[in-house]
Order: C-alpha cells, then structure tokens, then sequence
C-alpha cells in the first residue's frame, strides 16, 4: 500500500514514531488502532481475527493501557 502524506506530517510521525522506539510503519498501525479503538469502531476483521497477527508493544518497560 502506497500513502502519500505532506512531508511535515511524515517528519512528525517519524519523529513520534522514533521517540516512541518503534517504526513508522509500527507507529501508524498503532495510532490507527488506538482512534478506532477510541472511536467506538469494531476493530475485528470480519473474520473474527485481529488485525494484526500479535499485539502491539509499546516502549519497552511500559505496561499496557
């Protein structure tokens, strides 16, 4: 999948996404997770299987929210 974002917008996820110790790409599944989450969407595939084949990690040494 190709996303086109405004430079500054990508500078400031990579610097986000490096001061939380994980890959942009990591970074933006997370964030996407987190809104829908939020937001009340079901974030199930309609398979019944998660989104992602393992949970995500934040920084080492956080405990989960």
């Amino acid at each position: 999948m190709t996303l086109r974002l405004p430079e500054d917008l990508r500078d400031r996820l990579r610097a986000h996404a490096k001061s939380e110790r994980r890959s942009l790409n990591s970074e933006l599944v997370y964030m996407l997770e987190v809104g829908l989450r939020a937001s009340g969407v079901n974030t199930e595939s309609p398979g019944g299987d998660s989104a992602t084949s393992a949970p995500l990690r934040g920084k080492p040494g956080s405990s989960p929210t």
